[in-house]
């Protein structure tokens, strides 16, 4: 069933009273700076201290793991 001028009349004053309750809506977009939330000396210390541990003991345990290899060459061919 259409509606009758009497009701399209009745529908636009009803849906511009209830725009106005909610507002005018957002046209512009808020633009997001990409900026880091971490500047790269955070993120330099955060790392040594994540994988510093791990780099001192690769340190101590790779000389011992080399003069234990060479022993057992030096054994081999003798």
């Amino acid at each position: 069933m259409a509606q009758t001028p009497q009701q399209r009349r009745a529908n636009d004053k009803f849906a511009k009273h209830e725009a106005s309750k909610r507002g005018k809506p957002r046209t512009t977009t808020i633009k997001q700076s990409s900026k880091p939330s971490l500047s790269t000396g955070w993120v330099a210390l955060l790392a040594f201290v994540v994988c510093g541990g791990l780099i001192f003991e690769l340190l101590r345990v790779v000389p011992e793991l080399w003069s234990a290899t060479v022993s057992v060459f030096n054994r081999l061919l003798s």
